[in-house]
């Protein structure tokens, strides 16, 4: 069943001697906002994750497959999407009704662009493009961030030549020793009725993923990475009851002393719990 309700949701998440998303342009250290210190993390790598966890615990259910993810070519994707349909392929001029079949395939048969939409006009067998009904903000740090590059030693050489030059080489990484993130996103029950058809199956699923999506995605490069709180703001109609950012303000968070933070008890977490008509506050974690 289609969802009936707007939802907005805030996340509290953090990182323990990791990195929790790298920036290319920076020798893939931990992104941070280099006039404020604070650090962030991109809509897409939290997306990523929630990805990563759908496909490892929905496998090959039907209606859940993965979009964005590198098995095979977007374009070949799209293709296939014409085939099962039973439309012609590489046809130049496209009928837009064929391209609305394919885009309904495509919205059935993936569950993350059910979610998040996805751009499908590439190739000779476009699917459109479709504006997903779930958005997530970039994640910000509640304090600022200290970037520590650790060196670090590797007792395997690469090639025969650097090899000679002896046993062992140096390297470094870099870390958070602790930073506390916050993110917020939005559910759009019109787009997912106009557009996808996102089914309340489907927020179930979004909510354990985003409540777990560090806990199958451990590396030596994150760190210890968890979520610590998920409140869901339900609204009782489609279009909702009150502006995001109203609700957003209603979860403050702040740190207890001036003391580089360490842990996720060095902040206080408070919760107006007041909330406008026909909004309903779920705390999930």
């Amino acid at each position: 069943m289609m969802i009936n309700n707007r939802y907005d949701f805030v996340m509290l998440f953090d990182v323990e001697n990791g990195n929790p998303n790298g920036d290319p342009d920076a020798g893939n250290a931990p992104r941070i906002d280099a006039e404020t210190g604070y650090g962030y993390i991109t809509d897409v790598c939290l997306k990523r994750k929630v990805r990563n966890y759908v496909e490892l615990t929905m496998g090959d259910e039907p209606g859940y497959n993965i979009l964005i993810k590198p098995d095979r070519s977007l374009n070949a994707k799209f293709t296939e999407a014409y085939t099962e349909e039973g439309l012609k392929t590489k046809q130049k001029g496209k009928n837009p009704d064929d391209v609305k079949k394919a885009c309904e395939f495509m919205c059935r048969n993936y569950y993350d662009v059910r979610t998040f939409g996805a751009v499908m006009s590439t190739g000779d067998d476009p699917c459109g493009i479709v504006r997903g009904p779930v958005q997530i903000n970039f994640a910000k740090s509640i304090s600022p961030i200290f970037i520590e590059d650790v060196t670090i030693t590797r007792q395997a050489r690469t090639t025969e030549d650097r090899a000679e030059t002896g046993n062992t080489e140096m390297g470094k990484k870099s870390i958070i020793p602790y930073g506390l993130y916050r993110a917020e996103g939005y559910i759009s029950a019109a787009l997912a009725q106009k557009t996808t058809k996102l089914s309340e199956e489907d927020v179930e699923l979004l909510w354990k993923a985003l409540i777990n999506m560090f806990e199958n995605d451990h590396s030596a490069a994150r760190g210890k990475m968890c979520m610590r709180k998920l409140y869901v703001f339900k609204h009782d109609c489609v279009l909702g009851n009150c502006p995001s950012h109203i609700l957003f303000d209603k979860i403050s968070v702040e740190q207890k002393s001036s003391e580089p933070p360490r842990a996720f008890s060095d902040y206080v977490v408070k919760v107006d719990e007041q909330m406008p008509e026909g909004v309903e506050l779920i705390e999930k974690i």
